[in-house]
């Protein structure tokens, strides 16, 4: 794939695209529910460097990194069950309440989007947020209207980096390997595109835990969408 061809008349025919990192700056909203959560549990809170750290596997992934106050965490013995879920719980009142409200849409977004929609291209969103979090975010940075189907990190079984949430939302859209393409930040992304035989864009703004995308194999790496103009 070639930035230069990636729009042509007939290709691609359906483009799907991360959120968190990809479309939007959301890591000031998850920071913000994520310190609420910590200062209500009687923690130090982990501020939004660390966060951006974070960001990429679902919230409950995100709840257990921060409880560990690191990426990574060792399984949790089972008297430590019973915090995790009163966390997810504070987390996820408290995110939503904030979500959208410091959360802004990256540079070359709307280009990119506009271009895409004028050549007929269906758009959709897979993410690993929890769906009752995507709509309203989309709403909020007013980019709802473009897409045609979203899927969540708990729309299905499974999420990122199965391949299975980007072929459920490519076959509901029409698209086939051949006329689709991911676009995305983080390895989790890139490997669901890899998994499922379909081209990937990694974008290098995102959020990949602090690591860069460029070698983890996706077909193109950019700094903004406005470079597939």
């Amino acid at each position: 794939m070639s930035l230069t061809g990636l729009f042509s008349p007939r290709w691609p025919g359906v483009a799907l695209f991360d959120l968190d990192g990809t479309l939007v700056d959301s890591a000031p909203d998850l920071a913000a529910a994520v310190d609420q959560m910590l200062e209500q549990l009687g923690r130090s809170t982990a501020g939004i460097n660390q966060v951006r750290q974070w960001v990429g596997n679902g919230a409950s992934v995100l709840v257990r990194r921060a409880l560990a106050g690191q990426t990574d965490w060792e399984p949790a013995r089972p008297q430590d069950e019973a915090l995790f879920k009163d966390a997810l719980a504070i987390f996820y009142h408290a995110y939503g309440q904030i979500n959208g409200r410091h959360s802004i849409v990256y540079d070359g977004v709307e280009a990119c989007l506009g271009r895409l929609a004028e050549h007929g291209c269906k758009l959709g969103v897979v993410t690993n947020k929890p769906e009752q979090f995507v709509a309203p975010l989309l709403e909020q940075m007013g980019l709802d209207h473009w897409f045609d189907i979203s899927i969540g990190g708990d729309t299905l079984p499974v999420k990122k980096p199965d391949p299975t949430p980007l072929l459920h939302a490519m076959e509901a859209l029409g698209g086939t390997r051949g006329t689709t393409v991911m676009v995305g930040d983080s390895a989790a992304d890139i490997n669901a595109a890899l998994a499922a035989g379909v081209p990937c864009v990694a974008v290098r703004y995102g959020y990949n835990f602090g690591q860069p995308v460029d070698a983890l194999g996706a077909d193109a790496v950019v700094d903004s969408l406005a470079e597939l103009l």
